[in-house]
């Protein structure tokens, strides 16, 4: 019997307080619900098991996991343990996941002010192990996020004292349902969307959704199988068979010429009496870079297409118009993962911070994208407000640290052929050809179709 069938038995008609082994709780108090959610979560954790898996298993791990009545997910999750240690996937994964944690953000009111203050209860670690998990979701499926205990940090400001990861095979989150015993029936568990269990629990991805490691694991089990198949071919073809030719037949001399043949290394060997002829064939056509090595380097296209939706960023390009077609493509997925996450923040956490006291009612996280530019980026955009518009000096004071002030407007200079209103400077008196003007002037006169004729550039600007 575990904890939670405990406090369900003695479980009271009052519906604010709990009877339970450890006293009565009410609920009522945050205290007693802290208590009561510490003891809920001590489930009991089995170890996983660590065996070969094939697409046979896979497909009937794939089928307990859909079923309507009794969904098991169990055998699924075994598998997608050994997907997320392939190093090539862990690669793409890495780098999608890596993009969304590298954005900056902000929290603003109602009204799009922005309120740094508030930044201090999210620049935690906590905070980073959250979005960790909840992007886990896009491959596991579902994420069960657990808050810890309010503390107050080194700075003297609220925050938890961490989060867990419920473990995914006591979820069952088709029925939003937790269970104490990996093995029991769903019936019996506790549902997390129920107080006091909601107020402290984040839940990431869709209840029946079963993640990008379902598509993963055909081709990680494969590409794990074919490795394993090309060291065998390595340990029988790559390195040459000694065999031994004696015509002894002592027991202890060839004891001791079969236990130096041992010693010589882990290569294949043989002991044989004279007379014995071993043949070594080998087909002529097996190649073993081409059965081994280009299905390895498929499954990794694969992967990357799946994960990250394309492969130039990953692997090598071949040009810079086609890596920035496929750039494009892994930014909206990276962007599809930064809604995921802001809409998680705003419908889950920042309602649950409020209840357990934090100072956040009313604001809204969303991602800061002016703080993402590149310099030059950032230079050219400055650039073009400061041509086009009236920009605050504290703007600048604020983000670079110098004191500013709005810069006189020069004046014009005045030269000797130049008018008091800026007149362009005409030719000079003698300089111009006489023939081209009938007033002898050298200026430039309209000619029959109302055009003026161009001086020499060099009569121009003498």
């Amino acid at each position: 019997m575990g904890i939670i069938d405990d406090i369900k038995k003695r479980f009271s008609i009052e519906r604010t307080v709990l009877h339970t082994k450890y006293g009565d709780l009410n609920l009522a108090k945050k205290s007693d619900v802290k208590l009561l959610k510490r003891q809920v979560m001590q489930l009991q954790r089995a170890t996983d098991a660590l065996i070969r898996r094939d697409i046979r298993d896979w497909r009937n791990a794939w089928q307990l996991a859909i079923d309507v009545d009794n969904p098991d997910r169990r055998t699924l999750y075994d598998i997608y343990k050994d997907v997320d240690v392939d190093l090539h996937l862990s690669g793409c994964i890495e780098q999608r996941k890596g993009f969304v944690r590298s954005r900056s953000f902000k929290l603003s009111d109602e009204k799009g002010n922005e309120n740094e203050e508030a930044l201090v209860y999210f620049d935690t670690q906590w905070f980073k192990q959250l979005m960790g998990y909840a992007l886990d979701a896009m491959y596991w499926g579902h994420s069960l996020i657990e808050l810890g205990d309010v503390v107050t940090d080194g700075n003297g400001n609220m925050s938890y004292d961490g989060v867990t990861l419920i473990p995914r095979k006591h979820v069952i989150p088709e029925f939003h349902v937790v269970t104490p015993n990996v093995y029991e029936d769903w019936r019996s568990g506790i549902d997390y969307h129920s107080e006091p269990f909601a107020s402290w629990l984040i839940e990431a991805g869709k209840p029946e959704d079963l993640g990008i490691y379902l598509k993963a694991a055909t081709q990680t089990i494969p590409k794990k199988n074919m490795l394993a198949f090309w060291d065998t071919f390595g340990e029988i073809f790559g390195m040459p068979m000694r065999i031994a030719k004696t015509t002894t037949r002592d027991p202890k001399e060839l004891s001791k010429i079969e236990k130096m043949l041992a010693n010589m290394g882990t290569e294949a060997y043989g002991l044989f009496s004279e007379g014995t002829e071993l043949e070594m064939v080998e087909t002529s056509k097996t190649d073993a870079f081409n059965i081994y090595d280009k299905r390895i380097s498929r499954a990794n296209s694969e992967l990357s297409k799946l994960v990250i939706g394309q492969t130039m960023t990953i692997e090598d390009g071949s040009s810079l118009s086609q890596s920035e077609t496929h750039l494009k493509v892994f930014e909206n997925l990276v962007e599809n993962d930064s809604d995921m996450f802001r809409d998680i923040v705003n419908n889950q956490l920042l309602p649950r911070m409020v209840v357990h006291g934090f100072p956040l009612k009313g604001l809204r996280f969303d991602w800061d994208y002016s703080t993402d530019y590149t310099p030059e980026q950032q230079v050219a955009y400055e650039t073009m407000v400061a041509d086009r518009y009236d920009v605050d000096p504290k703007y600048f004071e604020d983000k670079y640290g110098m004191p500013c002030k709005t810069k006189e407007k020069p004046l014009m200079p005045i030269g000797d052929d130049d008018g008091p209103d800026n007149t362009p400077p005409q030719p000079k008196e003698g300089k111009g050809k006489e023939k081209d003007s009938p007033t002898g002037t050298g200026a430039n006169e309209p000619d029959d179709k109302g055009k003026k004729k161009a001086n020499n550039a060099h009569d121009f600007f003498d």
